[in-house]
């Protein structure tokens, strides 16, 4: 396998499979227009990226959602579907995917005419959530989903998707996902936007040059792999010349990053059941299949384990020293096991 590692953001995730030619659609845009997000603000004029591959059938039952991760977008996830490992074979579904609030692609930060950088509101996970089944329902008309599957932040927008639109899809994929972030998790998230908001030449958001390019390099590296996993695969040399390289390079838009880590560091799906993860997980109407990686420092698997025994859903745990990078280095395992979910 030769994996396309793409190190956008502290939580971003590899490429499943090798790069391959598709048949998806160029991006498209949805206009949700004023968009009234969770807290009661809204995002106005709000546009969501999607692009969709493979053919509805007949009776529109075969349509499955891939969700972004972290500042990733859908130009990335078409690399992560298709017949050679691919998590998802577009031959047999209609598969849209779709970019997250505050991907840059989507409405964002560092794109929004009317409320740039931090005038942009905070997000939740169901904020993204909502604007996609805008998309699923007004935009694409569809009224049911065979699946929803997701990676990283994907995941964690799969586990969402279970609690907020409970009967609107057949079966769920989390992978390297979370419910609710372990308190280890919380605090590399609050250590990554602290680095970046501390940082002078942030300027409160109002920056001439981006100051999150070196910290999501550096935070990426430390926790994306395991430290036995990145110690076998890098020399002193390459890490010096990867700093270096890291310090002037574009990097991720630092206020988008802000942003998706709020909502990252808030999901909690019992949030409309007192806190309870029991009644969230008995809400719950999809089948559910859950991967997680043991050796996972970026999501440490247990909130997903919990939550997967509440569901009595099925578990794959991946234990390759590739920590959060799991699914892509055994990535002919996990298409094999979404492929069996899936037709089940």
């Amino acid at each position: 396998m030769k994996a396309h590692i793409f190190l956008l953001l502290l939580g971003t995730f590899a490429s499943f499979a090798e790069t391959r030619t598709l048949s998806a659609q160029e991006l498209k845009f949805a206009s949700l227009g004023d968009f009234k997000l969770e807290s009661g603000e809204v995002i106005h004029d709000c546009r969501v990226g999607y692009r969709s591959v493979g053919k509805l059938n007949g009776d529109a039952s075969n349509a499955i959602l891939i969700p972004t991760w972290a500042n990733g977008t859908t130009d990335q996830l078409q690399h992560t579907i298709g017949p050679k490992n691919g998590v998802v074979d577009y031959a047999d579904y209609f598969v849209v995917l779709i970019d997250a609030l505050a991907n840059s692609v989507s409405s964002s930060p560092s794109n929004s005419a009317s409320q740039p950088r931090m005038k942009f509101p905070k997000i939740t996970m169901r904020d993204m959530v909502d604007s996609e089944y805008r998309v699923m329902t007004g935009t694409l008309g569809l009224k049911h989903l065979k699946a929803v599957v997701g990676t990283s932040m994907g995941g964690m927008q799969a586990f969402q998707w279970m609690v907020s639109y409970p009967t609107f899809m057949d079966k769920a994929v989390p992978i390297v996902g979370s419910p609710r972030l372990a308190p280890y998790d919380i605090l590399h998230w609050r250590a990554e936007v602290d680095a970046i908001e501390t940082n002078p030449a942030w300027n409160h958001g109002d920056y001439t040059q981006n100051p999150s390019m070196l910290v999501e390099f550096e935070f990426g590296e430390m926790l994306l792999n395991t430290p036995t996993q990145y110690n076998r695969t890098h020399t002193r040399e390459q890490v010096f010349a990867s700093l270096a390289k890291a310090a002037t390079a574009p990097g991720v838009d630092a206020n988008n990053k802000i942003r998706q880590s709020e909502a990252m560091m808030n999901i909690d799906v019992s949030d409309r059941f007192g806190g309870s993860m029991e009644r969230a997980a008995a809400a719950v109407k999809a089948k559910v299949f859950v991967i997680v990686a043991t050796y996972d420092h970026v999501v440490t698997p247990q909130p997903a384990r919990d939550f997967a025994m509440l569901l009595h859903a099925a578990v794959l745990e991946l234990h390759s020293d590739c920590g959060h990078l799991a699914p892509s280095c055994e990535d002919a395992k996990v298409s094999a096991a979404v492929a069996g979910f899936l037709r089940q």
